[in-house]
C-alpha cells in the first residue's frame, strides 16, 4: 500500500511518515502542493494526506485538479482550517474523510484504514490464485484456508504478483509498491523477499520462475491447483 502525505510542516510530516512506515505502508511526502501535483501525476497511490494550507498551491486546488483528471484515489484532509465552511468545501471537491489538527494518531491510523479498505472495495480486495488466497485490504494470506505466515514485505511482493499473475514483474516494479522516495533499496533486498516467498509457496504448487535479465513471474495455476 502506498501514501502520499501533503504537509509543509516538516516535524508533522516526518512524524507521519515514520509512524505510517512502522505500520508497513510505503509513504511518500512533499512540502507544498505543486510538488504534490507532479507526485499524483507520475505515481499510483492509494490514499492521499492532504493538508491545506500550501505554499505555491493550496490543498483545494490539489483536490480539485485530482478529481477534475477522473483520479479516484481516496483523499483524507488533515488541516487546523476546523469552519464549517471549509470542511463543506473540502467535501464538495471530493476529499473522502476530514480530520482537524490536533489529533490522535491512532484515530487517524484507523481512517486510514477505513479509506483504504474503501477504496479497495469497488475492485474487490480478495485475491485468488489457485489454492491462495490474499486479504489485500486485512494484509492476510492462506493457502488452502490455511493462515501463511508472511512479513509485511511478502505479502507486498505477492499482491503485486497476483495482480499481475502470468506476467512478468521487474525488481522497479516491485520495489515502487514496497519503498518511499527515500528510502534505501538493498540491491539484493527484492531477491531475499522473492526468495523467501517461494520457500512458503512451492510445497503448494504456487510457482513464482526468475526471467533472467526481466523480473519475476507468477505462473498461472494448473487445473490440479485449483480449488475444488
Amino acid at each position: 500500500m502506498r501514501i502520499l502525505i501533503v504537509e509543509d510542516d516538516p516535524l508533522l510530516a516526518d512524524g507521519l511518515t515514520r509512524s505510517l512506515r512502522q505500520s508497513d505502508y510505503a509513504v511518500d511526502c512533499v512540502g507544498d502542493g505543486v510538488r504534490a501535483g507532479h507526485a499524483l501525476a507520475s505515481q499510483s497511490y492509494d490514499l492521499v494526506i492532504l493538508d491545506l494550507g500550501l505554499p505555491r498551491l493550496d490543498g483545494f486546488e490539489v483536490l480539485r485538479r485530482l478529481r477534475r483528471r477522473g483520479a479516484a484515489v481516496p483523499v483524507l484532509v488533515l488541516t487546523a482550517r476546523d469552519a464549517l465552511e471549509d470542511r463543506v468545501k473540502g467535501l464538495d471537491l471530493g476529499a473522502d474523510d476530514y480530520l482537524t489538527k490536533p489529533f490522535d494518531l491512532p484515530e487517524l491510523e484507523a481512517r486510514v484504514r477505513a479509506l483504504i479498505r474503501r477504496g479497495q472495495s469497488g475492485g474487490g480486495s480478495q485475491l485468488v490464485h489457485g489454492r491462495l488466497q490474499l486479504d489485500t485490504a486485512g494484509r492476510r494470506a492462506t493457502l488452502d484456508g490455511a493462515p501463511l505466515e508472511l512479513s509485511a514485505r511478502e505479502l507486498g511482493v505477492l499482491e503485486v504478483l497476483m495482480l499481475r499473475s502470468g506476467r512478468v514483474v521487474n525488481k522497479e516494479q516491485l520495489a515502487e509498491q514496497l519503498y518511499g522516495w527515500d528510502e534505501e533499496v538493498g540491491a539484493n533486498a527484492i531477491e531475499v523477499y522473492v526468495h523467501r516467498l517461494r520457500r512458503k509457496l512451492e510445497p503448494a504448487g504456487v510457482a513464482i520462475r526468475t526471467i533472467r535479465g526481466l523480473g519475476y513471474l507468477l505462473e498461472k495455476p494448473g487445473p490440479e491447483q485449483r480449488p475444488a
